[in-house]
């Protein structure tokens, strides 16, 4: 009998500019401790006695800098991923991670800081959603193209 996959709680933000609605810009982070470059939406696991809301916001000041967003929409289901071998061990016991991916706006008052207690990004930009598979090649790419899909066809993003 196969062991049954245990998946870490998570969420996921995709970010606006303060400039939506009128420019769609969507943020993306590059990791701290990959040598290559690896661009990724902000992320992060939800502690115990937490709501994904909680978790999304705490996650933003903790690795960008800023709580200072408006949540414009959710992804209606949790979506899974495997850890790759060369990580699963450093996260064990969990095999990969379930995540709630989030639809956010930057208020205008936000202030990018990558220069956190723990700093898990080193350059941040800014991309359209048509160019953003330019910069995304790795292994949540299948995910990230179903989420941006869905907030493209409910029209939140273009």
């Amino acid at each position: 009998m196969a062991k049954q996959k245990i998946y870490r709680p998570n969420v996921a933000a995709v970010v606006l500019s303060a400039k939506y609605p009128h420019f769609c810009e969507i943020f993306i982070a590059n990791r701290s401790d990959i040598k290559s470059a690896v661009w990724q939406f902000p992320q992060g696991g939800i502690d115990d006695g937490e709501t994904p809301e909680q978790a999304l916001f705490r996650e933003l000041e903790e690795e960008i800098g800023t709580r200072s967003v408006e949540i414009i929409s959710e992804y209606p289901e949790w979506l899974s991923y495997d850890f790759p071998n060369k990580i699963s061990k450093k996260m064990y016991p969990f095999d990969g991670q379930k995540q709630k991916y989030f639809l956010v706006k930057l208020k205008s008052d936000a202030i990018i800081n990558l220069e956190t207690k723990e700093p898990e990004f080193v350059d941040y930009k800014y991309v359209s959603y048509k160019n953003i598979f330019d910069h995304i090649a790795h292994m949540k790419k299948p995910i990230y193209k179903k989420v941006l899909e869905y907030f493209k066809k409910n029209g939140y993003i273009s």
